[in-house]
């Protein structure tokens, strides 16, 4: 198997000094730093981040600028995370990419649908889709209101009425999961296209009213990625590697993972588990 050139550059190891690090809520951090390698970054793909004598992470891309600064947003979930999480300006972290393919930036009636630290590519969509072309409808959802990561930053870039906000315990805006309020808007609204990533089971039942609707749809999907390059094959679904063939997939692939979408995702041992 052959790698083009410029993801065989894009894979080389490069050490970068943290410009700065904020608390964006009790669980997410956000880092910037700069690599000139990223200043043709699109939305949807991402990055390697090695943290030394710790681990190597894939992260999304939150925003990434000509100059080559590049942002990333950390939940600290494990190991890897809080050595993350513990970092400060100053410090030094490997990098390697950017890598994956991007959301397609599509004109029209835009319905953005994401929770989580699935929020950070779907931001940095929002500011890259041709705002006179392009209306946009963004549905945020967490558990409470101290988790609805970068809400400030979405309401600014989509204008707050246009930003639905959900909480499951009623914290903040409609207290429901975020893929609630859907179908409702799915029948009242004709949509060109639905961009959606965060946890997995939300982004399924909004695949299958996107379906349901005949609307076409993006997903931003994640898995465990060791080398990024599509060797390893540790990100394998169905078919695919996410690492190379997406992360982002398209409703006519999604229909070819319906075993696996939202259902189940490889564990260390190369094992389905329930999702």
């Amino acid at each position: 198997m052959m790698l083009s050139a410029c993801r065989i550059t894009g894979n080389q190891l490069r050490t970068n000094r943290i410009i700065e690090v904020k608390t964006e809520s009790p669980t997410v951090k956000t880092l910037a730093f700069k690599d000139k390698k990223f200043a043709r970054a699109m939305p949807g793909q991402f990055l390697m981040l090695w943290i030394p004598g710790t681990d190597e992470i894939p992260l999304s891309i939150l925003n990434a600028e000509k100059k080559g600064n590049v942002t990333v947003a950390v939940k600290n979930v494990g190991e890897a995370t809080k050595a993350i999480h513990e970092l400060r300006a100053g410090d030094l972290v490997g990098v390697r990419g950017p890598f994956g393919n991007n959301f397609t930036l599509k004109k029209g009636n835009i319905l953005i649908v994401g929770g989580g630290t699935g929020i950070a590519p779907l931001l940095f969509l929002v500011n890259k889709l041709p705002r006179k072309a392009a209306k946009l409808t963004f549905v945020i959802g967490a558990r409470t209101k101290n988790e609805l990561l970068l809400i400030s930053d979405i309401q600014k870039a989509c204008r707050e009425e246009n930003v639905v906000p959900t909480t499951e315990d009623g914290s903040y805006g409609i207290k429901c999961l975020a893929t609630n309020p859907l179908e409702s808007m799915l029948n009242k609204e004709k949509f060109e296209m639905i961009y959606t990533c965060g946890p997995e089971k939300m982004m399924r039942q909004t695949f299958d009213l996107a379906e349901n609707h005949g609307i076409a749809l993006e997903a931003s999907l994640e898995r465990m990625m060791r080398c990024a390059i599509g060797l390893c094959g540790s990100c394998v679904i169905g078919r695919y590697r996410v690492c190379r063939d997406g992360p982002v997939f398209t409703s006519d692939q999604l229909r070819q993972l319906k075993d696996e979408f939202g259902v189940s995702k490889r564990g260390f041992n190369g094992k389905r588990i329930p999702i």
